[in-house]
């Protein structure tokens, strides 16, 4: 409560400090023409001081062609620049003591080809900063037309297996911001709800692997922020996409903002309807003192459906150093998953014995509500800053399943139901505190306090002799989790020559409570953690960076892995949540080594993780041969890696990119009096080539593999696939037709193996099919060039 009021206080003052201020100065207007006297809409009309050419103001021309603009008495000299025309210069822009009205500005067609200017204006695919790795993922066509898993699965160091749980060098404790926020769009079921973010809504992905004291200290291995597409150009300019593809993929997505004066108006909508055709195989074996089994299980399914992605969204500039921003984002789902699992019995004369068939029809709604306010003030100092964010988020998820089982072509023997409702509620405030400090330096501090509540039922029922249907109580219970987090960090940062030191403290109170209702079961935990951070870097010479960093990070169990119950369209096999799940807590080291060379860059780094409390699934088997699968604190695991990002320009016309993490994983620990501990040596890369042919026709090829890893209980064995993208522009560069091939081998598939005290499992499944795409995008007032050449821009970064 002291944290929110001391917040109002601020906020209170700043708006009075706001609305205080008056703007003084006289108007210069006028009106821009092309040479065949037409208007020119939506020029950048720019106002620089005559003496030290400093950018003092402008506008945009409006829909007839003028502009105006205030400004203060002074000598000035106006540039004027619209894609297409030749830059305009008016000198002797003179304000003394009236209004200046410049009349009619006549502009001529650019007789220039801009090919050049596009090659080297153009965002490249990867771009490194010191404390992350900014992916454009515009600029992978494999990426075009698919979803925020698929995407994230094209990233360097990042894996998504079938489940479409995300891995970062090959931690599951991994992040996942929208716009650097916490978000309910992948707040309970992150898997499932990135499949339904269209990745045409998507600008950029960050790789952030060792955080600042700035940022949540949540996530082990650090974060991943998906930036969705935005901008603040001036009037109205946007950009529309279809796709169409095959497994059945259709959709369509706009986002457009139109910027007067002082608004400026987001909008953005996805629809997506997707089929997702898997398939998979297993042969599970069992034999012990008590039990022997075999069988083989061959498994089909369908999961699709649509989802609507819509926001809204206002800046209001009150003036040039106070911003107040408001989001209102909508999503809802509506998807129909269909599957048949079939069990073949034997006995280990390996005769088989019996044949039974499950199949499962489940509906699976789902609606995400966010609202967020920001507001921003700047000051006269350059880089001091003042925020503040409020944001309420609503989620709310229903799986309902019908089973039907049937022993050897025999009539339904089986039928059973399953109900599964989710719920969450999350209020976040935030306030960050920028202050510069001499000619380099600066102190950044900021509060957070966040509640989050989610609401689990879950129950099993199944139709008896009598035909009525009852509760299986095994698979019936409520949980309730309850986490508040309240958190302050402080960072300071100078430089000093060639050298930068960034460094930082955070400090995290949390208060968590899981209850199983229905059993009584209640785990209450407070506990208090500083999470310190350094960040060192160091200019060898002009091209080439030293850095050093150290961050001390936890990972708290995620909603999946909370829940007692998760799914019962295999009757064999179980996999469930544990609400006695704590926390993981890591020390995370890296050095890395950044080359910019005149035809491309490359960044190296090794790095080093030492973990505690390692949450890993277990898998146990009792005497039925029901198999369980059970997140539990297993272990303490030590990680070594070496990673590089390689982005190389041969020629002009051909660009390659290629990444690997190479690393060694150790993990040891004690379950049921039992020493569990894998010591594995893996990797993971990516390389790929885009040619552009005819200055308007890109190709581009790509090649994922994953190596085999071995596990506590087992072996994941490797996989690879090949990725194929065409586009070619069209209308002028407003228009670019897109075709890709996702998966063209059609080897996407998990292998893995499971071995257990007389156990054995070897399975094999993939979660979808060899994708074909066709994509087609238009911008509206901008051409592609123009979009190459202009930051976007981007959201504020959570702490």
């Amino acid at each position: 409560m002291k944290i929110l009021l001391f917040t109002l206080c601020l906020i209170n003052l700043s708006f009075t400090f706001v609305f205080a201020q008056e703007e003084s100065g006289f108007i210069i207007s006028g009106k821009l023409e092309d040479s065949d006297k037409k208007p020119v809409l939506f020029a950048n009309v720019a106002l620089y001081t005559a003496k030290d050419s400093v950018l003092t103001g402008g506008n945009a021309t409006d829909e007839t062609g003028r502009f105006q603009f205030p400004a203060k008495p002074g000598n000035y000299f106006l540039k004027v620049t619209y894609l297409g025309l030749d830059d305009k210069f008016v000198p002797n822009v003179n304000v003394v003591s009236g209004n200046v009205s410049l009349g009619t500005i006549t502009m001529k067609t650019s007789a220039k080809v801009l090919q050049e200017l596009i090659v080297r204006g153009e965002k490249s695919q990867m771009e490194l900063q010191l404390d992350k790795r900014v992916f454009n993922v515009g600029k992978d066509l494999s990426n075009i037309g698919s979803n925020a898993s698929d995407i994230l699965n094209n990233m360097p160091s990042v894996t998504v297996d079938v489940e479409g749980n995300v891995a970062l060098r090959g931690s599951g404790n991994v992040r996942i911001l929208i716009d650097g926020k916490q978000s309910g769009m992948v707040g309970m079921n992150p898997a499932e709800a990135l499949r339904q973010i269209p990745g045409d809504l998507i600008e950029s992905i960050e790789i952030i692997t060792n955080p600042s004291s700035r940022y949540d200290a949540e996530g082990e291995v650090g974060i991943l922020n998906i930036v969705m597409k935005k901008n603040i150009r001036y009037g109205l300019n946007g950009s529309f996409t279809a796709t169409a593809g095959y497994p059945a993929n259709f959709g369509g997505s706009f986002n457009i903002n139109y910027r007067r004066k002082k608004v400026n108006l987001i909008a953005s909508y996805g629809n997506m309807y997707r089929e997702g055709p898997g398939r998979g195989t297993s042969r599970q074996e069992y034999n012990s003192a008590d039990t022997s089994f075999v069988y083989e299980q061959k498994t089909t399914r369908n999961r699709g459906g649509y989802s609507n992605n819509f926001t809204v969204g206002m800046d209001y500039f009150l003036n040039k150093n106070n911003t107040l921003t408001g989001t209102l984002s909508y999503r809802n789902s509506q998807n129909k998953n269909n599957s048949q699992l079939e069990y073949r019995d034997f006995d280990f004369q390996n005769n088989l014995t019996q044949t039974v068939v499950r199949n499962e029809r489940e509906t699976e709604p789902r609606t995400n509500v966010e609202a967020a306010l920001n507001y921003r003030k700047t000051f006269e100092t350059k880089g001091r800053s003042l925020s503040f964010d409020a944001k309420y988020i609503f989620s709310d998820e229903t799986e309902s399943a019908k089973y039907e089982q049937s022993t050897s072509g025999e009539a339904v023997a089986l039928r059973q139901r399953s109900y599964n409702t989710e719920d969450e509620k999350n209020l976040l405030f935030q306030l960050d505190y920028i202050q510069p400090i001499g000619k380099d330096g600066k102190v950044e501090t900021g509060l957070k306090s966040s509640i989050r509540m989610l609401d689990n039922d879950f129950s099993v029922h199944q139709l008896n002799e009598a035909m009525n249907w009852s509760i299986l109580p095994d698979f019936d219970n409520r949980l309730a989790y309850d986490e508040k987090i309240h958190a302050a960090y402080l960072m300071a940062s100078n430089q000093f020559g060639k050298i930068f030191i960034q460094a930082g403290l955070r400090g995290e109170y949390s208060d968590i409570l899981t209850e199983l209702k229905k059993t009584e079961q209640v785990n209450h935990r407070k506990y208090f953690n500083l999470f310190p951070s350094l960040h060192l870097s160091y200019k060898l010479e002009e091209d080439q960076t030293l850095q050093l960093s150290y961050s001390y990070r936890l990972s708290r169990p995620n909603f999946r892995d909370l829940l007692p119950f998760s799914s019962f369209s295999d009757s064999r096999v179980f996999r469930s949540g544990n609400p006695l799940l704590n926390p993981e807590f890591t020390h995370s080291f890296e050095a890395g080594h950044l080359l910019n060379m005149e035809k491309g860059s490359l960044l190296s780094s090794i790095y080093y993780r030492h973990r505690l409390g390692v949450v890993e699934n277990i898998t146990t088997v009792d005497s039925t041969g029901f198999t369980r699968i059970t997140p539990v604190n297993l272990s303490t695991g030590d990680s070594y890696g070496f990673e590089f990002n390689l982005t190389y320009d041969p020629f002009a016309w051909w660009k390659w990119t290629a990444n690997a993490n190479i690393f060694r994983a150790i993990n040891e620990g004690f379950y049921n009096d039992k020493v569990l501990k894998s010591d594995t040596y893996t990797w993971t890369s990516r390389v790929s080539s885009r040619v552009t042919l005819w200055k308007n026709v890109d190709f581009q090829t790509s090649l994922n593999y994953r190596a085999p890893r071995k596990t506590t209980q087992g072996k994941d064995l490797s996989q690879y696939s090949i990725d194929l993208g065409f586009s070619r522009d069209i209308l002028k560069g407003k228009g670019t037709i897109t075709a890709s091939v996702r998966d063209l081998m059609n080897s996407r598939k998990q292998r893995r193996i499971v071995e257990n005290a007389g156990y054995y499992s070897q399975s094999e499944f993939q979660w979808r099919a060899r994708q074909f795409i066709v994509t087609f995008s238009y911008r509206l007032n901008r051409s592609k060039e123009k979009e190459r050449n202009q930051d976007t821009g981007d959201g504020s970064e959570e702490q």
